[in-house]
């Protein structure tokens, strides 16, 4: 067993603009005893997710405190009944290369420690496709606005994550699917390797009029990850009764003029949303666990064995290149879902 920690703790808040390197400090210290009904893991993979830049500049996470994150971990002690040495489980242990569980341990909400198969994926994915971002995914396109063959969606930051596995449950949908993505080899991948109908770079200096060629008969959905002039291209091409899913606007995260980016999404879009009765749905996974996530499992699980759901990661080495790798993928310098492996499994 490692003798010591290495933590990530916020440094300031809130934090302004874009992730510096002034944001974070890496700590080394002590391992947490476990207590009673509880048990101390290591991290294995840690999950970042633009969500995360939010709560930290929200004031959400104060200084000192370990930068939350999503994680796949291993027990390697244990005082609690529910978990053994060796087992891995899915927790939001955060940004540190080991954590507690149990009892009197604080958890991020609605994300409650559970134990994770090996056997029927491989582990990295209860962060990813089979996790809290392929239920993202499944709650805002299939949940929310409910496709129909047929239609046409458009999923912006396609390469995502999120946006990778929405975009081929529209396509599982009968639907056609048009993804926003930045370089060529990320929208040939959409295409050549996911099925997406069409893809259009952003970073085109004509990318309104490409999107607008990509889709001749309007956008019955839109999957809203980025936000900005993004959104600005997606607007005139909005079909009546199309539907929304608010999922992120990542372009705006960075911003500093103390506007309310939802706020000023809502404003731009409104006088498309009245005349076109569009309806907006706002996204926060949290609301759909409890009520589909078991659904999503089965559903997803079978997918993904079938081979009709593909994902990408981007996988990072080590705990100390998580702010690197957190500013990468806040750039969008990501391509497919951004995990740092911080250590190996340890065979059972």
């Amino acid at each position: 067993m490692a003798a010591r920690n290495q933590v990530w703790r916020l440094a300031r808040t809130p934090p302004e603009g874009w992730p510096t390197d002034g944001d974070f400090a890496l700590h080394d210290e002590p391992l947490p005893e476990p207590g009673d009904g509880q048990a101390l893991t290591r991290t294995l993979y840690l999950s970042l997710d633009p969500y995360q830049w939010g709560r930290r500049r929200s004031g959400t996470e104060q200084p000192g405190d370990v930068c939350h994150g999503r994680t796949v971990s291993q027990v390697v002690a244990s005082r609690s009944a529910d978990w053994r040495e060796g087992d891995y489980i899915f927790c939001p242990a955060g940004w540190q290369s080991h954590g507690l569980v149990g009892d009197g341990v604080d958890v991020f909400g609605y994300m409650f420690p559970r134990t994770l198969d090996p056997q029927l994926a491989p582990i990295s994915t209860a962060v990813g496709v089979l996790g809290m971002l392929g239920l993202t995914a499944y709650a805002g396109l299939v949940v929310q606005c409910a496709p129909r063959p047929g239609e046409t969606v458009v999923v912006s930051a396609a390469s995502g994550g999120v946006g990778q596995v929405a975009g081929q449950l529209a396509r599982l949908h009968g639907c056609r699917v048009v993804g926003i993505a930045g370089k060529p080899e990320k929208c040939a991948y959409l295409t050549d390797a996911l099925g997406f109908d069409a893809c259009v770079s952003h970073l085109d200096a004509d990318f309104a009029a490409r999107l607008a060629a990509a889709c001749p008969d309007g956008i019955d959905i839109y999957f809203e990850n980025v936000g900005g002039r993004v959104f600005e291209a997606v607007l005139p091409l909005l079909a009546q009764d199309a539907r929304i899913t608010l999922c992120g606007m990542i372009s705006q995260y960075g911003n500093t003029d103390g506007r309310d980016a939802a706020e000023v999404w809502r404003q731009t879009g409104a006088p498309y949303f009245a005349r076109r009765a569009v309806q907006v749905h706002p996204l926060f996974v949290g609301n759909y666990v409890a009520s589909h996530q078991a659904e999503f499992l089965e559903r997803m699980a079978g997918w993904v064995a079938s081979g009709d759901v593909r994902y990408k990661e981007d996988i990072w080495q080590g705990i100390e290149r998580a702010p690197e790798a957190f500013s990468a993928m806040l750039r969008g310098d990501n391509f497919g879902k951004t995990l740092v492996e911080v250590a190996k499994p340890r065979l059972q």
